[in-house]
Protein backbone atom coordinates (compact mmCIF):
# COMPACT_ATOMS: atom_id res chain seq x y z
CA UNK A 1 0.00 0.00 0.00
CA UNK A 2 1.28 3.66 -0.95
CA UNK A 3 0.55 5.16 2.63
CA UNK A 4 2.78 4.68 5.65
CA UNK A 5 1.07 3.00 8.48
CA UNK A 6 0.51 6.36 10.33
CA UNK A 7 -1.40 7.52 7.17
CA UNK A 8 -3.47 4.98 6.81
CA UNK A 9 -4.38 5.78 10.82
CA UNK A 10 -4.87 9.12 10.44
CA UNK A 11 -7.32 8.55 7.51
CA UNK A 12 -8.88 5.37 9.37
CA UNK A 13 -9.57 7.64 12.09
CA UNK A 14 -11.16 10.78 9.69
CA UNK A 15 -13.92 7.76 8.81
CA UNK A 16 -12.38 5.86 6.00
CA UNK A 17 -12.32 2.35 5.59
CA UNK A 18 -9.90 0.17 4.51
CA UNK A 19 -10.89 -0.94 1.37
CA UNK A 20 -12.04 3.00 0.78
CA UNK A 21 -7.87 3.51 1.84
CA UNK A 22 -6.63 0.76 -0.21
CA UNK A 23 -8.88 2.10 -3.16
CA UNK A 24 -6.99 5.78 -2.58
CA UNK A 25 -3.71 3.80 -2.55
CA UNK A 26 -3.95 2.96 -6.21
CA UNK A 27 -5.32 5.39 -7.34
CA UNK A 28 -2.00 7.47 -6.50
CA UNK A 29 -0.42 4.64 -7.87
CA UNK A 30 -2.23 4.86 -11.18
CA UNK A 31 -1.92 8.90 -11.37
CA UNK A 32 1.94 8.41 -10.42
CA UNK A 33 2.09 5.85 -13.57
CA UNK A 34 0.09 8.08 -15.88
CA UNK A 35 2.64 11.58 -15.01
CA UNK A 36 5.63 9.23 -15.62
CA UNK A 37 3.95 7.90 -19.23
CA UNK A 38 2.76 11.54 -20.21
CA UNK A 39 6.29 12.84 -19.20
CA UNK A 40 8.50 10.43 -21.43
CA UNK A 41 5.64 11.09 -24.63
CA UNK A 42 6.60 14.47 -24.08
CA UNK A 43 10.11 14.42 -24.26
CA UNK A 44 9.42 11.11 -27.26
CA UNK A 45 10.85 12.06 -31.02
CA UNK A 46 11.62 15.34 -30.10
CA UNK A 47 14.92 16.94 -31.41
CA UNK A 48 14.99 19.65 -29.49
CA UNK A 49 13.57 21.39 -26.48
CA UNK A 50 13.95 24.33 -23.99
CA UNK A 51 14.28 24.66 -20.37
CA UNK A 52 14.43 27.15 -18.26
CA UNK A 53 17.75 25.35 -16.60
CA UNK A 54 20.13 27.29 -14.77
CA UNK A 55 23.28 27.40 -16.86
CA UNK A 56 26.90 27.88 -15.26
CA UNK A 57 28.57 29.60 -19.05
CA UNK A 58 25.08 31.13 -20.29
CA UNK A 59 23.40 34.80 -20.11
CA UNK A 60 20.31 33.36 -21.39
CA UNK A 61 17.31 32.24 -19.53
CA UNK A 62 16.04 29.83 -21.78
CA UNK A 63 18.26 26.78 -22.97
CA UNK A 64 18.42 24.90 -25.92
CA UNK A 65 18.62 21.00 -25.82
CA UNK A 66 18.92 18.00 -27.80
CA UNK A 67 17.31 15.30 -25.78
CA UNK A 68 18.56 11.96 -26.60
CA UNK A 69 15.68 10.13 -23.94
CA UNK A 70 14.11 10.21 -20.80
CA UNK A 71 13.95 7.20 -18.96
CA UNK A 72 11.30 6.82 -16.05
CA UNK A 73 10.25 4.17 -13.47
CA UNK A 74 7.94 4.54 -10.88
CA UNK A 75 7.44 3.37 -7.29
CA UNK A 76 4.29 4.28 -5.16
CA UNK A 77 4.35 7.68 -5.89
CA UNK A 78 7.85 8.05 -6.96
CA UNK A 79 9.16 8.97 -9.98
CA UNK A 80 12.64 8.88 -11.52
CA UNK A 81 14.61 7.42 -14.21
CA UNK A 82 17.19 9.22 -16.43
CA UNK A 83 17.27 12.39 -18.45
CA UNK A 84 19.79 12.03 -21.55
CA UNK A 85 21.02 14.89 -23.49
CA UNK A 86 22.98 14.65 -26.49
CA UNK A 87 26.67 14.66 -24.55
CA UNK A 88 25.63 14.30 -20.76
CA UNK A 89 22.68 13.40 -18.23
CA UNK A 90 20.92 13.66 -15.30
CA UNK A 91 19.14 11.75 -12.91
CA UNK A 92 15.24 12.48 -12.65
CA UNK A 93 13.84 12.76 -8.87
CA UNK A 94 10.42 13.53 -9.56
CA UNK A 95 8.23 15.25 -12.27
CA UNK A 96 4.95 16.34 -13.62
CA UNK A 97 2.98 17.78 -16.61
CA UNK A 98 1.95 21.64 -15.97
CA UNK A 99 0.34 21.66 -19.19
CA UNK A 100 0.28 20.64 -22.65
CA UNK A 101 3.50 22.50 -23.66
CA UNK A 102 4.95 22.13 -20.34
CA UNK A 103 6.39 19.93 -18.10
CA UNK A 104 8.76 20.05 -15.09
CA UNK A 105 11.23 18.08 -13.81
CA UNK A 106 13.07 17.83 -10.52
CA UNK A 107 16.71 16.98 -11.57
CA UNK A 108 19.26 15.50 -9.51
CA UNK A 109 22.76 15.49 -8.71
CA UNK A 110 24.77 18.08 -10.79
CA UNK A 111 21.58 20.43 -11.72
CA UNK A 112 19.86 19.59 -8.40
CA UNK A 113 16.85 21.89 -8.95
CA UNK A 114 13.06 22.04 -10.76
CA UNK A 115 13.48 22.65 -14.81
CA UNK A 116 10.87 23.36 -16.41
CA UNK A 117 10.68 22.09 -20.28
CA UNK A 118 8.84 23.13 -23.31
CA UNK A 119 8.66 22.55 -26.85
CA UNK A 120 8.74 25.92 -27.75
CA UNK A 121 10.85 28.27 -26.05
CA UNK A 122 7.88 30.56 -25.80
CA UNK A 123 5.81 28.73 -23.38
CA UNK A 124 8.91 29.53 -20.65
Amino acid sequence: MHFSQREQQALAEAGLSTDEIAAASEAVVAATDEAATALEAFFADRETIYSDMEMAHSASDVQEHAVAYLDLFTHADDIRGYLRFDSWGVPVEGGRVLGEDVVELTLGPTVDDRVRFAHDDDAL
